[in-house]
C-alpha cells in the first residue's frame, strides 16, 4: 500500500450514529499473523463480526451510543509494525473528531483483541472486551492501567490460547487495570460458531455493562475477576 493510499484510507465504518453521541463502541475483527494483502470488508474475519455488531446495537443501554467498525489497511499484524494496532489508534482519533471525548469500549476478536489491548491507553478508551484474543506471552499491558479489561475464550479454541489470555488478564490486573477478568465459553471454538448465541449475548451484555454498569448487570460471575479463576459459562 502506497503512502498516498494510506493517507486516503478511511479508518472506520459507522454502524450506528446518533445525533449527539455520549459514548462509543469500536469493533475490531481478526486477521492473520503476517500478511501484506489489503484488508477487505468481505473477508471472513470481518464478516464474522456482523452478527456481533447487531447484538451489540440491540443491547445498548442508551440510544446515544455510536457504534463503528475499524477498517484495517492490511490483513496481517506484521511483527513489530503491529499494523492493526496503528489502524485502531487512527480509528479512535477519527471517533474523537466525531464525538468529542466520550467513553469508548473496544470490542475485538482474535487479532482484533490484540489490537484492542494495544490501543487501550488511548484517551478515549474506557474498557476492552476481547473475544478469543490473540495475546502472546509477554504482550505489553502497562497501557491497561485505569481501564476495564474483560476476555471471553472458548474451551475448545485451538488457534489462540486460553492460558495465555488468563496470564495477560492477570498481568493487567497487576498493572493497575480498574478491573480485569475472564470467563470461558463451554464448548466454544475460536470462530465463535459453536455456542454463537452465548458468545453474542455475553459479549453484547459486557459492552452494555461497561457503558452503564448501573443500568446493565455484569453477565459474568464475580469469580471471573478473582485471581486464578476463569469460570465456565454453560
Amino acid at each position: 500500500m502506497t503512502a498516498e493510499q494510506t493517507e486516503q484510507h478511511v479508518p472506520l465504518t459507522l454502524r450506528r450514529r446518533p445525533p449527539r453521541p455520549q459514548a462509543a463502541v469500536l469493533v475490531l475483527h481478526g486477521g492473520q499473523e503476517t500478511s501484506e494483502r489489503p484488508a477487505r470488508p468481505w473477508q471472513l474475519a470481518a464478516l464474522r463480526m456482523g452478527p456481533v455488531v447487531r447484538a451489540v446495537i440491540a443491547a445498548l443501554p442508551h440510544q446515544d451510543v455510536l457504534v463503528a467498525q475499524a477498517r484495517y489497511r492490511l490483513r496481517g499484524w506484521n511483527g513489530d509494525r503491529a499494523d492493526p494496532a496503528r489502524d485502531t489508534l487512527r480509528a479512535l482519533d477519527a471517533l474523537a473528531e466525531l464525538t468529542g471525548p466520550v467513553p469508548t469500549v473496544l470490542l475485538g476478536h482474535s487479532m482484533g483483541g490484540r489490537a484492542a489491548l494495544s490501543a487501550a491507553g488511548h484517551p478515549q478508551v474506557h474498557g476492552v472486551v476481547a473475544l478469543a484474543p490473540w495475546w502472546p506471552p509477554a504482550e505489553p499491558v502497562e497501557q491497561t492501567a485505569g481501564r476495564h479489561i474483560v476476555a471471553l475464550h472458548g474451551e475448545r479454541d485451538h488457534v489462540t490460547s486460553p492460558a495465555e489470555t488468563a496470564d495477560c488478564v492477570r498481568r493487567a490486573r497487576d498493572e493497575g487495570a480498574t478491573r480485569a477478568g475472564m470467563a470461558l465459553i463451554a464448548g466454544g471454538d475460536h470462530g465463535m460458531l459453536r455456542r454463537h448465541r452465548l458468545w453474542h449475548h455475553t459479549a453484547s451484555a459486557l459492552v452494555a455493562h461497561l457503558l452503564d454498569p448501573a443500568a446493565t448487570p455484569d453477565p459474568l460471575p464475580e469469580e471471573s475477576y478473582e485471581p486464578g479463576t476463569s469460570p465456565v459459562l454453560l
